[in-house]
């Protein structure tokens, strides 16, 4: 059945969103034309009613705002309860959240609770023009195959998306649109859970998900010490560090630089991924990038059929080229200098490393 309402939940902290709720926006608003619904905004916090004006500009017809004290600071049972309440009473078609930690926590609830159907990590979302159902794309069987999964039966139909997976939508300045207020009759001492103190996690953090360059590795690196040789060319770069599952897996550098179906999902301007073989498993974090360069010893390795540059070749010449190169070009020198030139072939999608057609 065509037609009802698409909903993102804006998901917030401190009274700070984060990005993939507008990009959900985004996806939202051609969701909802494609159904000739209307997109709303579920905003919940505490002193958060400044969000509404960013959700109007971001493409969202309407904001349903919770306004309240128990709301701000994350807990899983006033949430779900107040994205529960809401739901009900309006009914809408489709409910968006961002495959966040927070965000998954939520989700499983709600859709525990209103008895609907839920895909997380989905890449992709399509309305079928036939019948109005959601067409909800997501890595399976270990990210071997991509399976489509319909919600058929019940409402609304649920999906979790991860960050970077969608484009910002374009800002529309001034945009207004209806706010409705939903009071929550929840007090505190109906909550189960208390918020005693918020740590905040030693050491750097890795913000793959806002990183513009990344020089990602893999296990084709063979050992950590490649991991030192691609932080050189990161450096150069002023990019960031990432790594496929593999080579966290087996030690070379921490799990918060995974990039992949159960690492992050990115978005850079450019990805250069070394080493790396191209499983879906990894492609599905990354295959949004604007630009992916790939080193790589195997001229059939799959990365090279996504990449927009491959180089084929052994990467312990390659890179130090490569980072001696931009040291030189972006004046950013290091003591030692690598030799001039470049080993390996560059070559373009369409055409193999020996120039002949695919």
């Amino acid at each position: 059945m065509k037609g009802g309402e698409v909903w993102v939940f804006i998901e917030q902290s401190g009274g700070r969103s984060h990005p993939v709720s507008w990009e959900l926006l985004g996806e939202g608003r051609r969701l909802a034309d494609s159904l000739g619904g209307g997109l709303s905004a579920l905003v919940m916090g505490a002193g958060i009613a400044h969000l509404a004006r960013e959700a109007f500009e971001s493409g969202a017809d309407r904001v349903i705002l919770i306004d309240d004290p128990v709301l701000e600071r994350y807990r899983n049972h006033p949430y779900a309860r107040a994205m529960t309440e809401v739901c009900r009473k309006y009914q809408p078609q489709i409910l968006l959240v961002g495959a966040t930690t927070l965000g998954r926590d939520l989700a499983g609830t709600v859709a525990t609770e209103l008895e609907t159907g839920l895909t997380a990590d989905c890449t992709s979302l399509e309305v079928d023009q036939e019948n109005g159902l959601l067409r909800q794309t997501r890595p399976a069987f270990g990210g071997n195959i991509m399976a489509t999964i319909l919600c058929k039966d019940h409402r609304p139909q649920m999906a979790t998306v991860r960050p970077r997976v969608f484009r910002m939508p374009k800002l529309q300045p001034g945009r207004q649109g209806e706010i409705v207020l939903w009071p929550l009759d929840l007090t505190e001492d109906e909550i189960p859970t208390k918020v005693l103190e918020v740590v905040q996690e030693a050491g750097a953090p890795v913000y793959l998900d806002k990183a513009e360059i990344i020089v990602s590795g893999g296990r084709g690196l063979g050992g950590p010490q490649g991991f030192e040789e691609l932080g050189h060319l990161a450096r150069a770069l002023g990019g960031t560090l990432a790594a496929s599952r593999p080579a966290v897996e087996a030690g070379w550098i921490s799990a918060a630089h995974q990039v992949g179906q159960t690492g992050q999902t990115v978005r850079p301007k450019i990805y250069i991924a070394v080493g790396i073989s191209g499983a879906i498993q990894h492609l599905v974090g990354m295959q949004n990038s604007d630009v992916i360069v790939a080193v790589n010893s195997d001229p059939e390795a799959p990365i090279l059929r996504v990449a927009t540059y491959g180089l084929v070749g052994d990467w312990r010449r390659i890179i130090p080229k490569l980072t001696s190169e931009f040291e030189r070009q972006l004046n950013r020198p290091r003591p030692q200098e690598a030799e001039p030139g470049l080993a390996g072939r560059l070559f373009q999608p369409g055409l193999n490393p020996g120039g002949r057609k695919n």
